[in-house]
């Protein structure tokens, strides 16, 4: 048996080669058969879930309540002290301030992750903004989020704050964060899917016992995570409940 195994979009480039070191961990330590696919987009990312081609994930918040509802996934593990938290930035020398700053009309610059999309836009709403008297404008990767508000072609852009943080020191000189979110309880999920279940008890507690080595606790750090938290599931189904609030 091979298992399929995806991780979400919403990681930094910089971090590709990372994970496909801790795949190869993985299938080791496990002695099992794992392929590692990769996507640059969640509307790849999500065709291959519909088509049954993912069997392990590591999920933003929004598709892991998808998964576990909808798809019979099972959430087996979290980054601990790691929550999806994210900016809303514009230009340093913009005259906007703060979120109340913005009028009808702001134009926004983003990357297709709902979570951060979500929460985002429910940071907006101090400045009565919504679907009506916005303009979205859809980017490829962060980067590009940045350019659009370094040039001025946007007002604000939405970004994790790992992945502000991991812009150069100059662009974020030249960036202001007008908001940072905090909602602490959201974040992403390790996530084993039905026709890998068997191996989600192995799974869990290689996970939770990742940061006790000195070689697993290079390659959490390498990832941006200090160690893994095995999910209890009214964690899960809490966290799926807000997430559900925010989505309507």
């Amino acid at each position: 048996m091979t298992i399929n195994f995806t991780v979400s979009p919403s990681f930094p480039n910089e971090r590709i080669s990372d994970w496909y070191i801790f795949n190869t961990w993985m299938q080791r330590s496990l002695e099992v058969s794992i392929h590692l696919e990769l996507h640059d987009s969640f509307k790849s990312q999500r065709d291959a879930i519909a088509a049954g081609q993912v069997d392990m994930i590591y999920a933003n918040p929004f598709d892991a309540s998808l998964l576990v509802r909808e798809k019979g996934f099972k959430a087996i593990a979290k980054p601990a002290d790691h929550a999806d938290e994210m900016v809303v930035f514009t230009a340093a020398g913009n005259e906007i301030n703060q979120i109340r700053d913005l009028k009808p009309g702001t134009r926004l610059a983003y990357v297709d992750d709902p979570a951060i999309n979500t929460i985002g836009h429910i940071l907006l709403e101090p400045a009565n903004l919504d679907a009506s008297n916005i303009q979205d404008n859809v980017r490829d990767t962060y980067i590009q989020v940045a350019k659009e508000v370094l040039r001025g072609n946007v007002d604000v852009g939405f970004m994790p704050v790992e992945a502000f943080n991991s812009l150069s020191s100059l662009v974020q000189r030249d960036l202001k964060v007008l908001v940072t979110s905090e909602m602490q309880s959201i974040q992403h999920i390790f996530l084993v899917g039905p026709a890998a279940l068997e191996k989600a008890d192995a799974i869990s507690q290689l996970l939770a016992s990742m940061h006790e080595t000195d070689k697993g606790q290079a390659m959490l750090t390498s990832l941006g995570l200090s160690r893994w938290q095995i999910l209890q599931q009214e964690d899960v189904e809490f966290m799926i409940d807000i997430i559900s609030t925010l989505g309507h």
